[in-house]
């Protein structure tokens, strides 16, 4: 008997063999596809399907869970009469906090004076601190995230002058803040997928995480990861100097995308000078690639930067300035202590205006010292570490030491752990964590005079979250030293989001102090 296909088949007929499948790899996907029939077939065609294709899957995941976090802020735009005749946004008796849906864009489309139309950087005004002192004020954000502001701005004031249905102008406003996020967020998505190489399904953990949740909207985090994420992938696929460009936007909304300079530095370092096959380097050998993408990064963030520095320089200078006379954070590690032993900080009671000198130092020295440690990490592990694995320990590093730790942060370390530490069930404990620090601060902010809670719940639930990430750094490390129990590097993998790093030979560097060599095994080069 003979059998014919119904529909024409695919140009390419093979089975994508080597892709991870998470129903049989995973413990947590096998119990969850019990549901749907249970795991994959022995026999299976994998990556046939027309429509359903990983990636669409993906998207669908993610679509869904943004869209429900935008209910979760929705409740924070909703109008009620002012008492004057007219609507206003209903915050009233503590809303935004009982409610749990406050998102920093909404207060700050009248703290930033965006409703008066006003050109962010060269606007000023005048607030005053808890001492009473007068303070000169610009717009607090990094020029991108500024402009983005701005230009969103622009779009909800269009909207209220046209014949669309109409809301509060910061409802719209908000709106249209949410969908360029939205769409930030799915490029992070996408790019973090094509990252992860044979082993996709990691990306889910990106769509479908607790994270998204809560912290998608907040602020306009979501801009940064999508540069990073993107400028990642560039370096992946071999173009330095697009990875730097990338990487310098991103610099440009928010500063922890050049962070990622540091890791391809280390490996490039680690690499060999591959006279006889510079191809792999686009002609350039690794620390040029690496020069490339550190230059392209300067050049695109200067490039951003310099007309509203020349412009407008007290206002570009205002963000600076904040995060130097910024005190510490209710989140950041050191509240923490302050909060359940009452230390004093180590600058002593501060007014508004001064300038915490002691805390900004003891948090750069912290910051340098582990970012040296991860660098002695990545130069004398056996084998070459993956680029994931020493970005995820720089960007944690830089959270846990600073002074600050806003809790749209988080959004950070999403994409990256989901690629350093592809472990679904202890990624899904942390965030789920982190997720939940969002109720105790939102009550805590509320007031106990309101009912609220008090600060050492809030704090505790920080510590709790504070560990947490110091036990996926630990793990990473592990797994580092360990490579045989590294899951992406498993069936002969070295490095998909290497680019030219990845499968590149490792040799120990004489010029290096015997300290920082590599140590030579035999797994180096597989």
């Amino acid at each position: 008997m003979r059998y014919v296909s119904p529909a024409p088949l695919a140009v390419d007929l093979r089975s994508v063999d080597d892709r991870d499948k998470p129903s049989r790899t995973d413990t947590l996907t096998a119990q969850l596809c019990d549901l749907i029939g249970g795991p994959v077939g022995d026999h299976a065609l994998i990556g046939r399907v027309r429509f359903w294709t990983p990636m669409r899957v993906l998207m669908a995941f993610a679509v869904l869970f943004l869209a429900l976090s935008w209910f979760g802020k929705a409740g924070c735009i909703q109008q009620a009469p002012d008492g004057e005749g007219g609507l206003g946004l209903d915050w009233n008796n503590g809303r935004q906090y009982v409610a749990m849906c406050y998102s920093d864009t909404v207060p700050l489309y009248g703290a930033e004076h965006l409703n008066e139309g006003a050109f962010p950087y060269k606007k000023q005004w005048t607030d005053f601190g808890s001492d009473g002192k007068p303070q000169t004020r610009y717009m607090e954000y990094p020029v991108l995230s500024g402009l983005y502001q701005y230009g969103a701005m622009v779009i909800a004031k269009a909207w209220k002058q046209s014949h669309l249905p109409g809301a509060l102008e910061v409802v719209v406003y908000f709106n249209v803040v949410a969908v360029g996020l939205a769409l930030a967020w799915l490029v992070t998505l996408w790019a973090s997928a094509q990252l992860a190489g044979r082993r996709v399904w990691d990306a889910a953990l990106i769509a479908l995480s607790p994270l998204v949740l809560v912290h998608a909207f907040t602020n306009f985090d979501t801009l940064a990861t999508a540069f990073a994420a993107g400028g990642m992938l560039a370096w992946a696929r071999r173009r330095p100097v697009l990875a730097g460009i990338l990487l310098g936007l991103g610099g440009a909304a928010k500063l922890y995308p050049l962070l990622l300079l540091g890791p391809i530095l280390v490996l490039c370092l680690r690499a060999e000078r591959l006279h006889e096959d510079e191809s792999r380097w686009g002609g350039m050998r690794p620390l040029r690639a690496a020069g490339a993408t550190a230059a392209g990064a300067a050049i695109t963030w200067l490039a951003v930067n310099a007309p509203i520095a020349v412009l407008y320089g007290k206002g570009w200078r205002e963000f600076f300035r904040l995060n130097t006379e910024r005190h510490a954070d209710p989140d950041s590690i050191y509240n923490v202590f302050t909060s359940f032993t009452g230390w004093k900080g180590f600058d002593g009671v501060l007014q508004s205006t001064d300038t915490p000198t002691i805390l900004n130092l003891m948090s750069l020295l912290l910051f340098s010292a582990a970012c040296a440690g991860i660098g002695w990490i990545g130069l004398t592990a056996a084998r070459r570490p993956r680029l994931a694995q020493l970005a995820f320990l720089v960007v944690a590093a830089f959270l846990l030491t600073n002074k600050v730790w806003s809790p749209q942060y988080s959004l950070w370390l999403v994409p990256l752990a989901a690629l350093a530490l592809p472990q679904r069930r202890i990624l899904l404990a942390w965030m789920t964590i982190d997720a939940l620090v969002w109720v105790p601060r939102m009550y805590y902010y509320l007031g106990t005079d309101k009912k609220g809670v008090p600060e050492q719940w809030f704090t505790g639930t920080v510590a709790l979250r504070d560990i947490t990430v110091i036990i996926l750094c630990a793990l990473v490390i592990r797994q580092i030293y360990r490579p045989a129990e590294d899951p992406v590097r498993r069936d002969g993998v070295d490095d998909p989001s290497g680019g030219p790093l990845d499968r590149a030979p490792d040799p120990e560097y004489p010029w290096l102090p015997p300290l920082l060599r590599p140590r030579a095994t035999a797994a180096m080069n597989h």
